[in-house]
Parts: structure tokens; C-alpha cells; sequence
């Protein structure tokens, strides 16, 4: 029996994959990897603020919060839409989630802002990590496994958003308390 072209994809397609199982990786977590944990980090956060009492504690949690999530949604938007709208085609899910972080980041701006104690600042924070439990089930039920589904190498990716993300959060990251 002849081997079809199909055949042969499938056969190279399965070679690259036990070749890239047995390779070791030197790199850091791929791509959605590295996003699932930001998520995680994230959402352990609003689940400590809910039960912070202190405000100077609910202040530097918030502030915590809105570094990582403007960190998060900056390497997102810089190095991992791009390549997910093109490769999976699926521009209304990428859009939708722009527009999430665009809400996002408005309310960030309002928490950063304000101070504990301050009308609605409690419930900005509470509305903020509804919307960002929203996000994550979307991006985590939706987007990623499109995205896996794609030739999208998600270890190279994995490595521009580590780098990205080490240099804003030095950048965005506050001063330390002087000594």
C-alpha cells in the first residue's frame, strides 16, 4: 500500500512530537503556561483580599494586584494575541478579550487611585476580580486550547513574555521602602 501525503504528515508530525517530548527543556514554561500561572497568582490574591481587614494591608494587596494584572495584560497584548488572532483565525475572541482588558485597566486606574475606606474602593476590587474570573475561564476554556491546537511555537513564545514580563515588572514595580 502506498503512503499517502497525510500519511507521511501524520508520521513526521508524530516523530517532531516524541523528538520535542525527549528533547529537555531548557527554557522556562511555555506561552499558556506562563499565563495559567500568572492567572492562578491572581486569583489567590483576590481570594486574600477578600479576607484582609487592615487597610494599609487591602492597599499594598490592591496595589500587588494592579501591578501584576497591568503586567499580565501588557505581555498578553504585546506577544500573545498577535500570534493567537493569526494563527487560530479567531479574531472575536481575541477582540473580546481586549475589550476585558480595557475594562480591566479602567478599574485599576480607579483602584490605584484611591484608598481603603474610600467609597466603592472595596467593591472596585471585588467587581475587578469578578471580571478577571471571567477573563481567565474564557481565555483557559477558549482561547488556549485553540491556540495548542496551532504550529504556534509556544516555548520560544513562553520566553519573550518570561523576558517581558521580568523587564515591566522592574520597571512598573515600586521603589523599595527606604531603609
Amino acid at each position: 500500500m502506498a503512503t499517502t501525503a497525510k500519511t507521511k504528515a501524520k508520521l513526521k508530525s508524530a516523530r517532531a512530537a516524541t523528538k520535542a517530548q525527549a528533547a529537555p527543556k531548557t527554557r522556562g514554561p511555555d506561552a499558556i503556561a506562563l499565563l495559567e500561572a500568572d492567572h492562578r497568582e491572581v486569583e489567590d490574591y483576590f481570594e486574600t483580599y477578600e479576607s484582609l481587614t487592615d487597610a494599609t494591608e487591602k492597599k499594598a494587596l490592591a496595589d500587588k494586584i494592579c501591578l501584576a494584572l497591568k503586567v499580565h495584560t501588557q505581555i498578553e497584548e504585546e506577544f500573545f494575541y498577535p500570534p493567537a488572532r493569526e494563527k487560530t483565525g479567531d479574531g472575536d475572541l481575541i477582540d473580546e478579550a481586549v475589550v476585558e482588558h480595557m475594562g480591566a485597566k479602567t478599574l485599576i486606574a480607579q483602584i490605584e487611585a484611591g484608598l481603603p475606606g474610600q467609597p466603592l474602593y472595596d467593591a472596585k476590587v471585588k467587581v475587578l476580580g469578578e471580571q478577571v474570573r471571567h477573563h481567565v475561564e474564557e481565555e483557559e476554556q477558549e482561547l488556549f486550547p485553540e491556540v495548542r491546537a496551532t504550529d504556534l511555537d509556544l516555548d520560544a513564545l513562553g520566553a519573550k513574555l518570561a523576558a517581558r514580563k521580568a523587564e515591566l515588572m522592574a520597571a512598573l514595580a515600586p521603589p523599595p521602602p527606604a531603609a
